[in-house]
């Protein structure tokens, strides 16, 4: 077995499948799982489970929960970050110049 560790990052609050709860933006832990394949003249190794940390809120802070997702979990909810992301960068909106108090 083996583990690999990397970081997201989601700009807009997001749902994964099978959790009925929305997820705040900012970092999370992907964790990856795998086995090596045995037999092989090569090394490979398969997938056997990914994660999700989620890190707990208020009167749950400094707990964290690892939550099971499949393969396409992650790039689904990161390709809808993406796209909520591009929709606000071409709003109309801006921001206005802070005036100085002098």
């Amino acid at each position: 077995m083996r583990s690999t560790r990397s970081t997201v990052t989601f700009s807009t609050p997001f749902t994964l499948s099978g959790y009925s709860d929305e997820l705040p933006a900012g970092d999370y832990e992907i964790l990856v799982e795998e086995e090596l394949l045995q037999g092989l003249s090569f090394e490979a190794y398969r997938r056997t489970a990914t994660y999700l940390t989620v890190r707990g809120r208020g009167r749950h802070a400094g707990r964290s929960e690892r939550r099971a997702i499949s393969d396409s979990d992650l790039p689904e909810a990161l390709g809808r970050d993406q796209g909520a992301t591009k929709k606000n960068d071409q709003s109309d909106a801006a921001l206005s110049p802070q005036e100085d108090e002098t």
